[in-house]
């Protein structure tokens, strides 16, 4: 398999780095790690630094608006037939480059690897987590571990003003130059977010935009009642396993 460049945005993003980094470089062929950084302040730049001593290929360019210009920004860097978007607080699983690529054809633009929470381990609910995230996926994209053929956005031009749901004008785009965007179940990540990221600025203006569509808050709703569910369901057997 030919190495292929990883574009990875980053602020302030230590918290998660170093072991997203190394699943990175445990299962991807890189090429290049190509870092757009919003200008960190606590050890971003220092671990990256310690990664290029290792590997010697972490490029790192500053940018200082929003996701959706960094985005466009990281692309705008890569110099390979595939490339691989990777959030910094995710863990991808075992073997996910030769998962992912498994799943390519000349119609395939893209393949998404279904995220799921970090901290879910039972299967069932993994699960239908899965499931669900698929479903949303569908309606507005992700690039919490996407691959994507360069060809296909090569010429993208994202609205500098999409600070949010950036990945979903990704994937229409995609789709828009008549490629098939797939979701794959065997290459998957964890996604570790915070409570604070929950409840961020940046995370309700995405939530305020997807009202416009009735169909994803269908969506929304729906994986909102599963997962309190299965996470009622986790602590009630968590706590049956302590005795209370």
């Amino acid at each position: 398999m030919k190495p292929v460049d990883i574009v990875m945005l980053t602020k302030n993003s230590e918290r998660m780095l170093d072991k997203c980094l190394a699943s990175i470089y445990e299962n991807v062929p890189v090429a290049s790690l190509i870092v757009v950084d919003g200008y960190s302040a606590d050890n971003t730049l220092k671990i990256l630094e310690d990664f290029n001593k290792r590997y010697g290929n972490v490029k790192v360019v500053t940018e200082a608006g929003t996701r959706g210009a960094a985005r466009e920004r990281g692309i705008r860097e890569v110099r390979t037939e595939w490339f691989v978007f990777v959030d910094s607080d995710v863990i991808l699983c075992k073997d996910w480059f030769k998962k992912a690529y498994a799943s390519v054809d000349e119609k395939v633009g893209a393949v998404w690897g279904v995220d799921i929470p970090g901290d879910v381990e039972n299967k069932l609910t993994v699960r239908v987590l899965q499931w669900m995230e698929a479903r949303v996926f569908d309606i507005r994209g992700g690039c919490h571990d996407l691959l994507v053929r360069y060809d296909a956005v090569k010429d993208i031009k994202i609205p500098s003003e999409l600070h949010t749901l950036e990945d979903a004008y990704i994937r229409d785009w995609i789709v828009s130059k008549d490629y098939k965007v797939f979701v794959s179940y065997a290459a998957w990540c964890k996604h570790y977010k915070t409570m604070g990221s929950l409840f961020s600025r940046e995370n309700a203006l995405s939530t305020v935009r997807e009202f416009k569509s009735m169909r994803l808050m269908r969506e929304r709703l729906i994986y909102a009642g599963i997962f309190a569910f299965m996470w009622l369901l986790q602590g009630a057997k968590s706590r049956g396993k302590k005795g209370y």
